[in-house]
């Protein structure tokens, strides 16, 4: 079974409390992008998993990847044999992307139907959601307001369509939790959801924010400069990806890529 994940830019990201366990309450909005990775998932004639892994370097131990983490909470659950798994990585890690949470989310939705569990989709939401905050909004990867630590959804009537997406990742590493210890959370004072939904996309940047990008910005100006020169090329809207590193911009045409290299660079067409 082969699969093509996605990945998603966080539209507003407001940090608003923090909570009693230790985590923030957000509120942002989730957009999907049909920039992913690819995953094949295979039954073998063992009773454990095989991963391999290609592509873009993945960090960190092997069994804690998200992919394997999945595959044993299907394998407590359900009892399910065992599967060989291929992911060639192509979201890079730490551009706010959510590039790791949609692997775990596919291949959850990839052993539901591989094993034939008959899962609904609130319950593939509920499996993941214990894996990262991000994880149940990629089981339908729709448009969705998020509250909570980001796992709290709301379907979002929100289209982009006839707009186009500029996508530029510097080669630099935002840790989330460094970058939650440098924010003072704050009420939002917007309804984030309906601006979007209201106002033209020009207008965005005038009622909406990522709480992020101040502290972000003054330790890597990098970042800053790539969301002042989408501007500067005619972006209607552009802001940092969730903790970051990455910036999207939003434009009317096509947008100009020249002078973004060597970071990594990816266009679509919304």
């Amino acid at each position: 079974m082969k699969l093509h994940t996605r990945s998603k830019i966080n539209i507003g990201l407001f940090v608003t409390s923090r909570r009693p366990d230790g985590y923030h309450n957000i509120e942002t909005v989730f957009y999907p992008l049909n920039l992913g990775d690819e995953l094949i998932i295979e039954k073998n004639n063992t009773d454990t998993a095989q991963l391999l892994l290609e592509g873009l370097p993945i960090e960190g131990n092997m069994e804690d990847n998200l992919l394997m983490k999945t595959y044993r909470i299907f394998k407590e659950r359900y009892g399910i044999g065992g599967v060989d798994i291929r992911l060639q990585k192509q979201v890079p890690m730490g551009a706010g992307l959510g590039g790791g949470s949609a692997d775990a989310a596919y291949m959850a939705k990839g052993l539901n139907e591989l094993f034939e569990l008959g899962l609904s989709h609130q319950v593939l939401e509920e499996m993941v959601a214990q894996l990262g905050a991000d994880c149940a909004f990629f089981i339908q990867a729709q448009p969705a307001y998020a509250e909570g630590i980001g796992n709290l959804l709301h379907p979002l009537p929100l289209q982009l369509k006839g707009y186009y997406l500029l996508l530029v990742k510097p080669d630099v590493h935002i840790s989330t939790a460094a970058a939650y210890k440098a924010i003072t959370p704050q009420a939002s004072g917007c309804r984030l959801g309906e601006v979007l939904l209201n106002c033209e996309v020009s207008e965005w940047d005038k009622h909406i924010r990522n709480d992020f990008e101040q502290p972000v910005f003054a330790t890597h100006p990098i970042i800053s400069d790539i969301k002042q020169k989408m501007y500067e090329r005619g972006a209607l809207y552009a802001c940092m990806s969730g903790s970051g590193s990455s910036v999207f911009g939003i434009f009317a045409s096509q947008p100009d890529t020249n002078g973004f290299e060597p970071h990594f660079v990816y266009t679509e067409a919304l």
